[in-house]
C-alpha cells in the first residue's frame, strides 16, 4: 500500500498544491511553521476523516475561503483508488471514493491505513489516560469498522446519559428512563472493552521483543489493559453507581475511563519511570503498532513521521529508520543531517517554504 499523489486546494496555508510521492522514503524539510505538518495532516484526514490535531473543519480551511479540497490517489494490491474530501466552513464535510459519494465517514476507513508518529506520542506514557485511549481508538477504528460502530454508538449513549443526569435536577421523574440508556451503554461498552483487550494483548506480544532490543536486553516491557469495569460486572456496577452518577451528573463507569499500564522490570513507568524509559516504551509501542497493522491487513501501512527524529538519540534514530525501510514513509524535519549521517536511503526530497513545495531530489 502506498500513496501515489496528494492534491490540496485552500487547505490551511496551501492555496494549490500537487505532490507525487515515492513508494519509499519521502522527506519534507524546511524551517518551522512552513506547512510541513499540514501535508501529513491532510493525508490523515483523507484516511480517517479527522485531523490528528483534533482540529475542526473550519480551522483547516484557508482563512480567505469557504471550503477546501483534498484529493489523494493510493495504490493497494495493484488497484488504484481516488479519495476526494470536500471540507466546508458552514456544513458537514463531503467525501467520495473513486467518484462515488460516501454516505458515512466510516466507509473511508480501511481504504488506506496510516500510522502517525509525532513528538507528542513520546509523551503517551507519562500523559493522562485520555491520550492512551485516543491512541487505541485511532488505530482500531482504521482496522475494524465494527469497533468503530460500537465506539461511536457508545460515545453517543454516554453523552445522552450525561445529558439526562443533568436534567434530573429539574425533572426527577425522568429517572426511570436511565434503564434504557444503561442497557445500550452495556451492550456497546462490552464490545469496546473486548476489542481493546485483544488489541493491547497483540500489541504487548510485539512491543516486548522490540523493547528488549532498544534497551540492550536490560529491561522487560509489559503492556496491561486496565478496563474501568469488566464486561460481566458492567451492568451491576453501573446500577450500584447510579446514585453517585446522579449526584455528580456524569457517567463514572465504562470504557471511556479505561487505561493502559506500562510495566518495565516490575515498575509502573507512567508514575515512576525516567524520561528515557518512557520514551523507549513509547517508541516500542509505535513500532509494535506498525507491525500489528501489517499483520491485520496483510499489507504495509503508510507511516507519517512528524519531526520525531530530532527527539531521539542516534541509536533510537537508527533503530527506527532501519525498522521502517520497507514501507512508504513521509517524514518531516528541519534538516537532512540525520539521514546523511546515518547513510539512510532517501527516495524523494521536498523543500517546504511558506506553503510552497520544491522537489529537491527524485
Amino acid at each position: 500500500m502506498f500513496i501515489k499523489s496528494l492534491e490540496l486546494k485552500n487547505y490551511r496555508n496551501y492555496k494549490d498544491l500537487f505532490i507525487e510521492f515515492s513508494e519509499g522514503t519521502n522527506i519534507l524539510y524546511g524551517n518551522n511553521a512552513q506547512g510541513k505538518t499540514n501535508i501529513l495532516e491532510a493525508i490523515y484526514v483523507c484516511a480517517t476523516t479527522k485531523s490528528h490535531r483534533g482540529s475542526r473543519d473550519k480551522e483547516i480551511i484557508n482563512f480567505n475561503t469557504e471550503d477546501a479540497h483534498i484529493c489523494m490517489h493510493i495504490e493497494r494490491k495493484n488497484v488504484v483508488h481516488k479519495i476526494d474530501m470536500h471540507l466546508k466552513r458552514s456544513r458537514t464535510k463531503g467525501a467520495a471514493i473513486d467518484g462515488l459519494i460516501v454516505k458515512k465517514s466510516s466507509e473511508l476507513f480501511g481504504i488506506v491505513n496510516v500510522v502517525f508518529f509525532s513528538p507528542e506520542d513520546l509523551g503517551i506514557i507519562k500523559n493522562g489516560p485520555a491520550q492512551r485511549r485516543h491512541f487505541i481508538d485511532l488505530e482500531l477504528c482504521q482496522l475494524n469498522k465494527i469497533y468503530l460502530h460500537h465506539l461511536t454508538n457508545y460515545q453517543k449513549v454516554v453523552n445522552q446519559r450525561n445529558n439526562l443526569l443533568r436534567q434530573l435536577v429539574f425533572s426527577p421523574a425522568l429517572k426511570d428512563t436511565l434503564d434504557v440508556w444503561d442497557d445500550q451503554l452495556v451492550t456497546y461498552g462490552c464490545q469496546v472493552i473486548e476489542e481493546r483487550r485483544r488489541f493491547v494483548r497483540e500489541l504487548n506480544a510485539l512491543a516486548g521483543p522490540i523493547h528488549d532490543k532498544l534497551s540492550g536486553q536490560k529491561e522487560k516491557l509489559k503492556l496491561i489493559y486496565e478496563p474501568c469495569v469488566e464486561p460481566e460486572s458492567f451492568r451491576k456496577t453501573l446500577q450500584a453507581r447510579r446514585d453517585n452518577d446522579i449526584r455528580l451528573k456524569t457517567t463514572t463507569v465504562g470504557p471511556h475511563r479505561d487505561d493502559i499500564n506500562f510495566i518495565v522490570n516490575g515498575i509502573d513507568i507512567r508514575k515512576f519511570g525516567s524520561q528515557g524509559q518512557q520514551r523507549t516504551a513509547a517508541l516500542s509501542l509505535k513500532l509494535a503498532e506498525i507491525e500489528l497493522v501489517r499483520q491485520r491487513i496483510n499489507d504495509t501501512p503508510v507511516l507519517l513521521l512528524d519531526d520525531v527524529l530530532s527527539e531521539l538519540d542516534s541509536f533510537r534514530q537508527n533503530y527506527l529508520l532501519e525498522s521502517i525501510k520497507d514501507i512508504q514513509t513521509v517524514i518531516t524535519c528541519t534538516g537532512l543531517d540525520e539521514f546523511v549521517n546515518n547513510r539512510f536511503s532517501i527516495n524523494k526530497v521536498f523543500k517546504v517554504v511558506e506553503g510552497t513545495l520544491e522537489t529537491v531530489s527524485d
